[in-house]
């Protein structure tokens, strides 16, 4: 569409917060264990990926029955919730602007240099016959901004559960403590993913697990479940958003009126009372609007 233009601008979406915190453990953390080959990356998996994919692309973490190699993490998100006790510093419905645009919440507001400048010359001709003319003092009263917008930021919470489990409990140790350490002494640690920051939460109780006080024929096993909670928001409806994601306009500086005629009765400018055409020369012998022979 002519004059509309979109200007890149990641979304924040579901997507976006979970490969948010998963990059998060995958490369901020980068949590390594000892195993049987040596100080070894610890894999950071996505547990809803189909096993048919993990099969095929991530064949090396799986043994011959099917079984991920230990040690191993895994992410899962458990809920998501629309808490309007977060709601963060907008709440309420504001609708959009009602255009093919949309839009509701501004976030920029820039000069538009050229054309407030092109007010300023035609204001210098007009008053001082020059349009270079440097008015001194004088405040700019028709200055042009480009406004952006984008939709109303929508806040939720969602809980994750970070799975994990090892063969030996040095192994476990060495996985917990960057959990324990990394944030000092709070729980409280940012995730970022495409420009967006969340607020993330551990919680306190790591619910240790263990199989070795089981005598049967089970393979040994430790294994820690970690809830977390983000803070986070979408904005816009993902994919199913037809207008843009963010959007631009211009603020009007000047609004000018057509002047009004009547469409019956009107008398044309170039006629004078007496009916002669008074702006074309040697008219002057018509009367009412015709012209003698």
């Amino acid at each position: 569409m002519p004059g509309k233009r979109e200007i890149p601008f990641m979304p924040s979406n579901l997507e976006t917060i979970d490969f948010a915190l998963f990059e998060y453990l995958d490369e901020k953390l980068n949590i390594h264990a000892q195993s049987n080959v040596g100080w070894k990356k610890v894999p950071v998996i996505w547990v809803s990926a189909e096993r048919a994919f993990h099969a095929k692309n991530k064949g090396d973490l799986r043994d011959g029955l099917g079984t991920f190699k230990l040690p191993v993490m895994t992410i899962e998100r458990n809920s998501v919730v629309k808490d309007l006790t977060k709601k963060g510093a907008v709440y309420g419905a504001i609708p959009a602007v009602n255009d093919e645009k949309g839009g509701t919440l501004e976030i920029t507001r820039l000069i538009q240099q050229y054309k407030t400048s092109q007010f300023q010359k035609s204001k210098a001709q007009f008053n001082k016959g020059q349009r270079n003319w440097r008015f001194r003092g004088e405040p700019n009263e028709k200055i042009v901004y480009e406004i952006m917008s984008i939709p109303i930021p929508v806040f939720i919470e969602i809980k994750y559960t970070i799975n994990i489990k090892t063969e030996y409990q040095q192994q476990i140790n060495d996985i917990l403590s960057p959990f324990i350490t990394r944030t000092g002494g709070v729980n409280y640690f940012t995730i970022e993913k495409d420009g967006h920051t969340y607020d993330a939460f551990i919680d306190d109780d790591f619910n240790l697990e263990s199989t070795v006080s089981e005598i049967n024929e089970e393979e040994r096993m430790y294994q820690s479940n970690i809830g977390i909670r983000v803070l986070g928001h979408i904005i816009g409806d993902d994919k199913n958003q037809e207008q843009p994601k963010i959007v631009v306009r211009e603020n009007p500086v000047q609004i000018r009126f057509m002047r009004e005629r009547v469409m019956v009765g009107d008398i044309p400018e170039h006629i004078d009372k007496d009916g002669n055409d008074v702006d074309t020369p040697g008219n002057e012998g018509a009367v009412d609007g015709k012209y003698r022979s």
